[in-house]
């Protein structure tokens, strides 16, 4: 019997197919690039990603034509959703959270829902980055694309849906939209009204790991899966990490290495809203029941892609086309003591606690001898002290991290791994799966299908240790210095970035 693992992110999809005993039997990977038709929008091609993930699932079916799939789980992206027919057909583009669109909106929102009043039922204060602006957006903007939507689905839950599930979403990704109440496990009919967002729009919503459906028997024949499989809901791509790294109890996070750059750690009580308002963190959901996660994040892996496509292209290109991938061969060119480059990481909107969204990224101390190698230590350091500013106003909510587990495409570097428990001063350990995702959605496969009473029992059996990475005390001392010199980069040269951000 097998489980099969779907992950669905901004920048790429990953299908994977596990045994019961988390061996990753077979896996399939398709890159896309987000769009912008205008500057400052971004936005997904829907259909051109639905083909994406049909065509990686195929891929794996055809390595193991005779597996014996009992059931399937998604994971995904957050807060972006795609607008679908009843008839199963896709309306029109999902736009991201990094998509200006919707900030039209924030100022009116907030006078009728204060940050602390909508905290209150959603564990999370207003933003641009959540799926209800942009829905306010289309239903501003395209009125007829709003009537028309049947169902404004995540993309796991569309993943779900146009596989043949039900439309449904799970609590995780329900509390991205700020429609959701977290208390209640429904959507908020204070929110709705208060929003002027139609209910009808809206999926069921489930607890991850819930039954929503079988592959429809034509889906199936098309991608190479038995009959019968049944289609569990998903979660949140954070939660699927965690998931599918064994962080399941407080004290626990994840250090999620994927285009986003996201610790996600795990507690059981619910904190102080105003301590938590203060830090810019929301209150979400766990996939595992009666737990709850906090985010915090950055774009620090879309910041290593744009370094491999502007310093690395050529090699990169010629890589790709031997079936190889470029990024162990710069990782090569790093050198374990802190690089003498700055990076302040505002090439795109940051994340808590402040949300920048007018700034822009800076990268100082460059010199004629300065090596490439250099400049990418100092990116990936720069989107750990951004992280590390943070997590050490941590204890003051009450949340408290003891252990990380490193996962997500950039875990797979020993030199980036090492970096983080060298500047947080704290060990990290590195599962033997990295691609935490897809094998969290395939545990959630498992529990809701049955195969596992429950996520402890299927963490025992799916998810394998590799390492930890201790922290190197005398580079953490180093790191230390290093992270009041970044420190001084915001105050120093904010209003000069902010100018540099409108040209």
């Amino acid at each position: 019997m097998n489980l099969l693992g779907i992950d669905v992110g901004t920048t790429g999809c990953k299908v994977a197919l596990f045994s019961l005993h988390g061996k990753m039997l077979a896996s399939a990977y398709r890159e896309y690039d987000p769009q912008s038709p205008q500057a400052g929008w971004a936005e997904l091609d829907a259909a051109a990603i639905w083909e994406a993930v049909k065509a990686a699932i195929r891929s794996v079916t055809v390595a193991n034509p005779k597996a014996e799939i009992k059931a399937l789980s998604v994971s995904s992206l957050g807060e972006a959703v795609v607008a679908v027919s009843e008839d199963r057909q896709i309306l029109g583009p999902s736009l991201l959270n990094f998509d200006i669109r919707g900030e039209e909106f924030l100022d009116g929102l907030s006078a009728v829902m204060p940050n602390e009043r909508l905290y209150a039922i959603n564990g999370n204060t207003l933003g641009n980055h959540y799926s209800l602006t942009k829905i306010k957006w289309i239903q501003t903007h395209q009125p007829e694309l709003y009537a028309r939507t049947y169902k404004f689905l995540h993309w796991s839950n569309f993943i779900a849906f146009m596989l043949g599930a039900d439309p449904s979403v799970d609590f995780s990704l329900a509390n991205r939209t700020l429609l959701f109440d977290i208390h209640q496990g429904d959507w908020s009919d204070t929110l709705l009204k208060e929003f002027d967002i139609d209910r009808s729009k809206l999926p069921v919503t489930v607890p991850s790991g819930t039954v929503v459906g079988k592959v429809a028997d034509h889906i199936a024949a098309d991608l190479g899966l038995p009959p019968g499989v049944l289609i569990v809901s998903g979660a949140h791509d954070q939660c699927a990490n965690a998931v599918g790294c064994g962080v399941v109890d407080s004290g626990d996070a994840v250090y999620g290495m994927g285009t986003y750059h996201c610790i996600t750690p795990v507690f059981a009580a619910q904190p102080n809203p105003q301590m938590m308002i203060a830090r810019g963190l929301n209150t979400e959901h766990h996939a595992i029941p009666d737990r709850f996660v906090s985010f915090i994040y950055n774009q620090g892996g879309s910041l290593v892609k744009w370094f491999r496509d502007t310093f690395a292209t050529v090699e990169h290109h010629q890589a790709e086309a031997e079936g190889r991938s470029i990024y162990p061969a710069l990782f090569d060119e790093i050198s374990p003591e802190p690089s003498k480059v700055m990076v302040l990481p505002h090439f795109s909107p940051t994340g808590p606690p402040k949300f920048i969204a007018d700034s822009a990224g800076l990268i100082a101390g460059l010199h004629v001898g300065t090596k490439r190698g250099e400049v990418l230590k100092g990116i990936i350091e720069g989107a750990a002290f951004y992280l590390k500013e943070l997590v050490d106003s941590l204890p003051a909510t009450g949340i408290q991290i003891e252990n990380y587990r490193a996962v997500g495409g950039g875990s797979r570097s020993d030199v980036w791994v090492q970096t983080c428990a060298d500047i947080f001063g704290q060990p990290f350990t590195r599962p033997v799966i990295t691609e935490a995702g897809a094998l969290g959605a395939a545990i959630m496969a498992g529990v809701g299908s049955g195969i596992f009473e429950n996520y402890t029992q299927g963490v025992e059996f799916m998810v394998k240790l590799e390492r930890t990475f201790e922290p190197n005390l005398l580079l953490h001392e180093k790191y230390q210095t290093r992270y009041q010199h970044y420190q001084r980069l915001l105050p120093l040269m904010g209003d000069y970035l902010r100018e540099l951000s409108k040209e």
